[in-house]
C-alpha cells in the first residue's frame, strides 16, 4: 500500500506505522551517543545550510538517526532505500510523519520501484549523495549528465560501491570525490568485523531456526565481513570452512584456524553456506549440484547476485516457500537447495540489520564525511578520498567516551623519542 500525506511527498507502506517506528528509532538511540553528539553539533552550527542531499540506505532504525541528524544541520534531504528488502516500514513512515523527511521506501518493493525511487531522488537534485553500493551515483553519470554540476561530492558506505567507483574514476567518469566511509577505521574493523558478523547469522537464526552448532557452515570470502562472520559462527559451535580468491586472506584464515578450500570441494560438505565477496555468481550452477539434500544458502554482501539464482531456478521442478524468507529449491536430481531471503542482504531481510553500537560509528562516518564534503567544496579533486584520520580518531575517541572508558596519553619523553632519530640502542 502507497501512502500519500498531504505535507510532503512520500511513498511509504502505510503511515499508521508511525508510532511503533519512533519508539524504535528512540531505543536505537540509546546506543548512538557519537551521532547523538554529531547531531546537538549540527543543529548549532547548521553546516548543510542550504544543501540538498540524497540518502540512499538501508531505511533502518540506525539510518533513521542520521537521517535526523543530517536535518537538524540544515540538509534538504531525502531519504531511499539501498536494497528492496532492508526497509523498516515503521520508520520509514515515522521519518516522514514525525520529521517531515521525504522517504521513498516499501519492505519488498520490486526492481521497477526500487529503480524509480532512484530516479524519485535524483529529481531532488543533489548537492551530496551518501550512497550505499553507488547506485544513485551509478544513475547520475549514466543518464543525468545535466546534474552533475550540482555535485558537490558524494560519500560511499559499501566495499562494493567502493570497487564501482574505482572503476568509474579508471574510466574517467568520475568528476567529483567521493568520500570512503567503508575503509575507516572505525568503520570497517567494527561495522564489517562485528556488525556483519552478528547481524548475519542473527538474519539466519531468524529465517530458520536451526542450531548452528556442529554444522559445517561455508563462508565465502575472507574479508572483514567473512572474518567476522567467520569468527560468530565458530563462537556458536559450527565447523567453519572458509573459500577465497586471494592468496593472503586465504593464509590469514588457516593462521586464524579455519579449513581453506575451494568452492568446489567445500559444496558437498556445507550445511549452510553464507557468501560476503562483493562479487558475482560466487555459487553456481556445478556447485548446486553436488551439495547436500537441504542445504542452506544465503548472502550477506552487498548484491544479490552472489548466488546464481537463475541458475538454480533452471535446475529446480519445483519452488516453495517454507517459511518467511525461506524457499526450498527441489532439483530435478531429487535433492533440494534452501535460500534465504531472496538471496539478498540476509541480516536485513530476515533481521534488523548492525547492532545500533557498531552504526554509531559507521554513521558518525557518513555524518562528518558530508560534513567535510561540504567544507571543502571546490577544494577536493575528482576521485576517492579517505576520511581523514583526525576524524576517524576522534570517532574513536568519542565512543571510548560515551563507554566510559579511558586510556594513555604519551609523555612529551616519549613524543620526543618517536619523532627521533638520534636514540636507540
Amino acid at each position: 500500500m502507497t501512502a500519500t500525506s498531504p505535507r510532503l511527498k512520500h511513498e511509504v507502506k502505510d503511515l499508521a506505522l508511525a508510532p511503533l517506528g519512533r519508539q524504535r528509532i528512540e531505543w536505537a538511540g540509546r546506543e548512538m551517543p557519537v551521532l547523538r553528539q554529531i547531531r546537538d553539533r549540527f543543529a548549532q552550527e547548521k553546516p548543510f545550510a542550504g544543501i540538498r542531499l540524497v540518502a540512499c540506505c538501508h531505511v533502518t532504525t540506525e539510518t533513521a538517526n542520521l537521517a535526523i541528524a543530517l536535518k537538524a544541520g540544515g540538509a534538504d534531504a531525502v531519504l531511499i532505500a539501498s536494497n528492496p528488502l532492508s526497509t523498516q516500514d515503521d520508520v520509514a513512515a515515522c521519518l516522514v510523519t514525525d520529521y517531515e523527511i521525504p522517504v521513498f521506501a516499501i519492505k519488498g518493493e520490486d526492481n521497477e520501484t526500487y529503480n524509480r525511487h532512484v530516479q524519485i531522488a535524483l529529481d531532488h537534485r543533489p548537492n551530496i549523495i551518501i550512497d550505499d553500493g553507488c547506485d544513485v551515483v551509478a544513475t547520475l553519470v549514466k543518464e543525468r549528465q545535466e546534474q552533475l554540476a550540482d555535485i558537490i561530492g558524494t560519500t560511499e558506505e559499501t566495499t562494493t560501491g567502493i570497487v564501482r567507483l574505482r572503476a568509474m574514476f579508471k574510466d574517467g567518469v568520475l568528476s567529483f570525490p567521493a568520500v570512503n566511509v567503508n575503509d575507516a577505521d572505525t568503520k570497517h574493523f567494527f561495522d564489517n568485523r562485528y556488525g556483519t558478523g552478528q547481524s548475519t547469522l542473527d538474519g539466519i537464526i531468524r529465517a530458520t531456526n536451526i542450531l548452528l552448532a556442529g554444522k559445517t557452515v561455508v563462508v565465502v570470502g575472507y574479508g572483514w565481513c567473512g572474518k567476522g562472520t567467520a569468527l560468530r559462527a565458530r563462537g556458536l559451535g559450527a565447523n567453519v570452512i572458509v573459500t577465497e580468491i586471494d592468496p593472503i586472506k586465504a593464509i590469514e584464515a588457516v593462521m586464524d584456524g579455519f579449513r581453506v578450500l575451494p568452492m568446489a570441494e567445500a559444496a558437498p560438505l556445507g550445511d549452510l553456506f553464507i557468501t560476503v565477496t562483493g562479487n558475482k555468481h560466487v555459487i553456481r550452477g556445478e556447485h548446486f549440484d553436488i551439495m547436500k539434500d537441504g542445504a542452506i544458502v544465503c548472502n550477506s554482501g552487498h548484491f544479490d547476485i552472489e548466488i546464481d539464482l537463475k541458475a538454480l531456478g533452471a535446475k529446480a521442478r519445483e519452488i516453495k516457500t517454507v517459511r518467511p524468507f525461506t524457499e526450498e529449491y527441489r532439483l530435478q536430481n531429487g535433492k533440494s537447495v534452501v535460500v534465504l531471503g531472496e538471496g539478498r542482504l540476509i541480516n536485513l531481510a530476515a533481521a534488523e540489520g548492525h547492532p545500533s553500537a557498531v552504526m554509531d560509528m559507521s554513521f558518525a562516518n557518513q555524518a562528518l564525511g558530508c560534513e567535510y564534503l561540504v567544507k571543502n567544496k571546490g577544494k577536493l579533486e575528482p576521485g576517492i578520498h579517505a576520511i581523514p584520520t583526525e576524524v576517524d580518531q576522534e570517532i574513536a575517541r568519542l565512543k571510548l567516551q560515551a563507554m566510559g572508558i579511558k586510556i594513555d596519553t604519551l609523555t612529551p619523553e616519549q613524543i620526543e623519542y618517536i619523532n627521533s632519530w638520534t636514540s636507540g640502542t
